[in-house]
C-alpha cells in the first residue's frame, strides 16, 4: 500500500470521527400529563352561617299523681304516641268516691238544716213587727239561718273538692307527644306531687337549639326583619334532614360568657328523623347570591403567593392562574376574582403539573348541581 492511499484512509477516519463527535443527540420530548378537568360554572351560592346544635323538644311534660292511692291501670306502652286527653293512668277511686258521698250527705243535711233555719227567721221576723216575739229573738234567729248558709257554701266547696279528686284518679295526658320509659310501675302506691309517672316529649313540631356568634348575629337579625328565616340540618353522620325549618326564636341578650345569642328553628318533623338531644350541624340561609363563579373545591390550591387553579387552554397547555377564593358552596368554591365562566380547571392531576406543561385531558368532570344551564354549556371541552 502505498503512502498515499494510507494518508487517504487515515483523514477519512478522521473525518468520521469529527462528524461522530460533533452530531447532537435527538430531542427527548416529554409525554402531556393525564389530568381530569372540570368546566367554571356559575351557581346560586347562599350566604350562610353555620353552628353546632342540639334538638330539644317544643314541649316537655313530667306526668306526676295528684293523688295519693294505689296504681291500678296504666294505659298506653312505654314510646307510645299519645294524645291530649288520652288516658295514661287510672288510680284506685274508691276511697275518693266514699269521700264524695260524705261530703253530698254532709251538704243534704245542712241544706235541709239551712231551710228549716230561714223558714224560721222569717216567721220570727212576722212576730217581731206584731210584737209578740222580741227584736233580739228575731235577730238570733236571722243569725242561725245565715250561719247554715254559709256552712252549706262550705259543703258544697267539701263536694266540688272531692269530686276533683276523684277526677284526679284518672290521668290523661296534657299534651300529644311520645312516652318515655314508665317509671312508676302497675300495682306501686303512689304518692301525690312525687316522682314523676312518666315524661312526654312533644317531637312534632321539634326545636333546634344553637348559638350564633356576636359577629353574624346584627346580620341574622337584618334577615329576621325581612320574613321568615330558613333553616337547615345535618344530623350527626352528616346525612341531610330532607325538611326545611324557620327561625323561631332569638335570645335577649348576647351571653356575656361565650359571646354568643341562643337561636331556636322550628322544624315540622313529620318523619320524625329529629331526636330530642341529638347534636346536629345547623345552617342559616341569610341570602343567595345569583350567578356566582365557581369551581370544584378540589380544584383550588393553595401556594405561597395565595391560592391558584391550573387552567387548560384551546393549546392543552396547563396555566396557573391565581385566584380570589370566596366562600365553598357543598362540594364547589366561589371565585371572586381571576376566573371566568366557561374556562376549564383541572381537578385531579395536579400534583404532576408543572408551569405551561401539556396535558392529556382524561375527563371531564360534570357540571355541579346548580350551575346555571348558559355555565354548563360554555364548559364543554375545549
Amino acid at each position: 500500500m502505498s503512502i498515499r492511499n494510507h494518508r487517504r484512509k487515515l483523514i477519512d477516519a478522521l473525518v468520521v470521527v469529527l462528524a461522530a463527535a460533533c452530531s447532537k443527540p435527538p430531542e427527548q420530548r416529554t409525554p402531556p400529563v393525564p389530568v381530569q378537568v372540570a368546566p367554571v360554572t356559575q351557581i346560586a351560592a347562599p350566604l350562610t352561617i353555620s353552628a353546632n346544635g342540639v334538638v330539644e323538644p317544643l314541649q316537655t311534660v313530667a306526668v306526676q299523681a295528684q293523688v295519693g292511692g294505689t296504681l291500678e291501670v296504666v294505659g298506653f306502652h312505654e314510646g307510645d304516641d299519645v294524645q291530649a286527653g288520652q288516658i295514661l293512668f287510672r288510680i284506685d277511686a274508691r276511697p275518693f268516691e266514699a269521700a264524695l258521698r260524705q261530703a253530698q250527705a254532709a251538704l243534704a243535711r245542712d241544706e235541709a238544716q239551712m231551710q228549716n233555719a230561714q223558714r224560721d227567721a222569717e216567721r220570727y221576723k212576722a212576730l217581731a213587727e206584731k210584737d209578740y216575739v222580741t227584736k233580739s229573738q228575731a235577730d238570733q234567729a236571722s243569725s242561725s239561718a245565715a250561719s247554715l248558709r254559709a256552712t252549706v257554701v262550705a259543703d258544697s266547696a267539701t263536694v266540688d273538692n272531692a269530686k276533683l279528686n276523684l277526677g284526679y284518679t284518672t290521668i290523661r295526658a296534657p299534651i300529644a307527644g311520645r312516652t318515655g320509659r314508665l317509671l312508676v310501675r302497675q300495682g306501686n302506691l303512689v304518692r301525690p306531687n312525687a316522682d314523676p309517672l312518666v315524661v312526654i316529649n312533644q317531637l312534632r313540631p321539634i326545636l333546634v337549639r344553637f348559638p350564633v356568634v356576636q359577629h353574624d348575629f346584627p346580620a341574622l337579625q337584618r334577615r329576621n326583619a325581612q320574613g321568615p328565616v330558613t333553616v337547615r340540618v345535618a344530623t350527626a353522620d352528616s346525612g341531610r334532614v330532607n325538611e326545611s325549618g324557620t327561625l323561631a326564636f332569638l335570645d335577649n341578650a348576647v351571653d356575656s360568657l361565650t359571646g354568643t345569642v341562643t337561636a331556636k328553628a322550628r322544624f315540622a318533623n313529620q318523619t320524625n328523623l329529629l331526636w330530642p338531644g341529638e347534636y346536629v350541624r345547623a345552617t342559616v340561609e341569610l341570602s343567595v347570591q345569583a350567578n356566582a363563579i365557581a369551581v370544584p373545591t378540589r380544584a383550588v390550591l393553595a401556594g405561597q403567593q395565595g391560592s391558584y387553579v391550573f387552567v387548560i387552554g384551546g393549546d392543552k397547555t396547563a396555566k396557573v392562574r391565581p385566584i380570589s377564593v370566596g366562600r365553598e358552596v357543598g362540594e364547589m368554591t366561589t371565585i371572586e376574582q381571576g376566573l371566568t365562566a366557561g374556562e376549564q380547571v383541572v381537578v385531579d392531576g395536579q400534583s404532576r403539573l408543572t408551569p405551561n406543561a401539556k396535558v392529556d385531558v382524561k375527563a371531564i368532570a360534570p357540571p355541579a348541581n346548580g350551575a346555571t344551564p348558559a355555565a354548563t354549556q360554555a364548559g364543554g371541552t375545549r
